[in-house]
């Protein structure tokens, strides 16, 4: 059994839907992030930087914070979605650290200077929003002639849907990247992927 310790954010969708994709029995832990619950002392001993998601795997004793670390775990003891074979595995690799050192944080600054900084800043906003569209961009052209990022579903996938599904929520549109939004129309009806995203309930 895994614990998991999440919110309703992309980052937090990643754990979840990857528990779901590999049929790995979990038990959900709600940290509230708009009550500060990811600061409290007993978070903190799970994951020492008080972000989501986290784990705790009890069979193994092992306890995983980064949502991308915890993707690597969580492939690795079910033995799908991050391939054995040097050069492909390197692949699905290269683009998770896509995700997780552009992905995730270009939008989630374009959302945060858009929807919720208490004040308007143009310069931000336009920033961000500038590199989010280019990232579409290189998404985009990835999947313009393959099914997934790295040619088979993988972490990779994994990881970047959560936020690129999340565009409307932005108020941005995929009219300009059409295999951006063919790719994110077939994940969205994968099963684990709906009950992945729904959780927490």
């Amino acid at each position: 059994m895994i614990d998991l310790y999440t919110f309703s954010t992309p980052n937090g969708r990643k754990a979840s839907i990857m528990l779901e994709e590999v049929n790995l029995p979990y038990a959900t832990h709600k940290i509230d992030i708009t009550k500060g619950e990811q600061s409290t002392p007993e978070y903190i001993a799970i994951n020492p930087n008080g972000k989501i998601p986290a784990i705790v795997d009890r069979e193994t004793g092992i306890t995983v914070f980064e949502s991308g670390a915890i993707l690597i775990y969580l492939a690795e003891k079910a033995g799908k979605f991050l391939p054995m074979e040097s050069s492909k595995r390197f692949r699905v690799l290269e683009w998770l650290m896509f995700q997780m050192g552009g992905v995730g944080p270009m939008l989630g600054q374009y959302n945060h200077f858009n929807r919720f900084a208490p004040e308007k800043i143009d310069y931000a906003i336009a920033r961000y929003r500038t590199e989010t569209l280019r990232i579409f961009g290189v998404l985009d052209r990835q999947l313009a002639d393959r099914d997934f990022i790295c040619d088979e579903y993988s972490i990779a996938d994994i990881a970047t849907f959560p936020w690129i599904a999340s565009y409307e929520f932005m108020g941005l549109t995929l009219d300009a990247h059409p295999h951006l939004k063919r790719w994110v129309d077939t994940v969205q009806q994968r099963p684990g992927v709906q009950r992945g995203m729904a959780v927490p309930a």
